[in-house]
């Protein structure tokens, strides 16, 4: 679990909750019909916009916030250079044991690929295509995502007109034109907290993420290419390495020291 996600989302909903119990009550926030406004009628333009599998399949793509963990570059880079070594020594067919100790699967898939003997143009095809579709996936997600963060704000306003309709039938009892103003606003909040604390940095966090697994398996690509081409694996670690910015090259160089 990323603990920064939980702790910014959690953090957040205690400042509101703060600044909402300081100010006085919460029952005054607590609105049903503004809720079902404001959610539900974000929800219905995601069902109208996305095919129904898309949507069902959000909460999948949610908890790669919460819970996915990609290897770091580091640990993709060892590995490769651990199949680099071996394929070196003992030929490609020696690496059908040991990807056995491989967790990533698309390192073992390009790593299978050098075993059958898989053109180097086939297997750079391949994988790139399979590098695409990950991302095409991913970009659904964070897409949705930001719909909901559009739609929601839109929702919130239109749940205060309706509020604003419904107060200006009252105008002839003034006691009731402050509440019922408080009651119009409840959207606009529900709307504005729900895209800028949940939606907006669920796509930011898989834009992220996304990033990370684009560049792991880019190492991965790059790899495998210079270990069927035959190259010294000190050569593919200097090419692998890369990929990785100043500070993560010297952390490796100090491990390995």
């Amino acid at each position: 679990m990323d603990p920064a996600t939980v702790v910014g989302l959690f953090s957040g909903m205690a400042l509101l909750f703060w600044a909402i119990l300081s100010g006085g009550g919460i029952g005054v926030f607590i609105s049903v019909p503004s809720f079902m406004i404001t959610g539900g009628g974000t929800m219905a333009a995601i069902l109208v916009a996305f095919p129904l599998k898309k949507v069902l399949a959000t909460f999948r793509v949610a908890s790669k916030a919460f819970f996915h963990k990609a290897p770091g570059p580091e640990k993709t880079i060892k590995d490769i250079l651990g199949l680099a070594v071996k394929a070196r020594r003992d030929g490609m067919l020696s690496l059908e044991r040991a990807i056995e100790s491989v967790n990533d699967k698309f390192l073992k898939q390009g790593a299978q690929l050098l075993i059958d003997n898989v053109p180097p143009e086939t297997i750079k095809e391949v994988l790139e295509r399979e590098l695409d579709n990950l991302e095409s996936r991913h970009e659904e997600g964070q897409m949705m995502f930001r719909s909901m963060a559009a739609y929601a704000p839109a929702f919130g306003m239109i749940g205060t007109l309706i509020g604003l309709v419904q107060m200006l039938r009252t105008l002839d009892d003034p006691s009731k034109i402050g509440g019922g103003m408080a009651t119009a606003l409840i959207t606009t909040f529900y709307g504005a907290v729900f895209a800028n604390l949940i939606c907006l940095p669920m796509a930011e966090k898989l834009t992220m993420r996304t990033r990370e697994e684009i560049r792991n398996r880019s190492i991965v690509i790059e790899g495998i290419i210079a270990i069927q081409a035959g190259r010294n694996p000190s050569q593919i670690e200097d090419e692998l390495k890369a990929f990785l910015p100043p500070r993560m090259r010297d952390e490796i160089r100090r491990k390995a020291a």
